[in-house]
């Protein structure tokens, strides 16, 4: 199911450098895509993962680290546009709820706002492939941090199902 929606596709992942992001990035290169455009807004965490996939020395292999964040709607468009992005992974989000309980109203905002930035410049570069990691907490939210992420669940919701019904 996975291959068809990478293999020589053209992936964003934000979120790219933290744990999660890190990790779907390993196992994204095993599937061959065509370029892989990691986004996150630590330096030192997309510097890990870049020299972690160089040493890998695969062949073919585009490979492209860009340090911003998903709440830049603008961001967002230049790399749609100058990437031709074809698949999106976005893991983007604060998640550690110890910090997102003491940063609420900071929190809320990027969880929310970049999964809704994200949606809306998808539907406008027509990605037919978007997948959203969402947390366990989303499920029954007793704190900000899954509250925010059901939030970003029921957005994605909504797009997919604007974009269902207009095709």
């Amino acid at each position: 199911l996975l291959e068809k929606t990478i293999i020589n596709k053209n992936i964003l992942i934000t979120g790219g450098g933290g744990s999660i992001g890190s990790e779907i990035c390993r196992q994204v290169v095993k599937l061959r895509p065509n370029n892989i455009v990691l986004l996150d807004n630590s330096e030192i965490n997309l510097y890990n993962i870049k020299h972690e996939i160089d040493s890998l020395n695969i062949k073919n292999l585009q490979f492209s680290t860009l340090l911003g964040n998903c709440v830049d709607k603008n961001y967002l468009y230049f790399i749609f546009e100058k990437y031709k992005i074809n698949t999106v992974i976005h893991a983007a989000a604060y998640k550690h709820v110890p910090i997102v309980q003491e940063n609420p109203v900071n929190g809320v905002y990027n969880n929310v706002f970049s999964t809704k930035n994200i949606c809306e410049i998808s539907e406008k570069f027509k990605i037919k492939n978007f997948l959203l990691i969402s947390s366990d907490k989303a499920v029954r939210p007793t704190n900000y941090m899954g509250a925010s992420k059901r939030l970003s669940e029921l957005i994605v919701q909504a797009f997919a199902q604007k974009i269902k019904k207009n095709t």
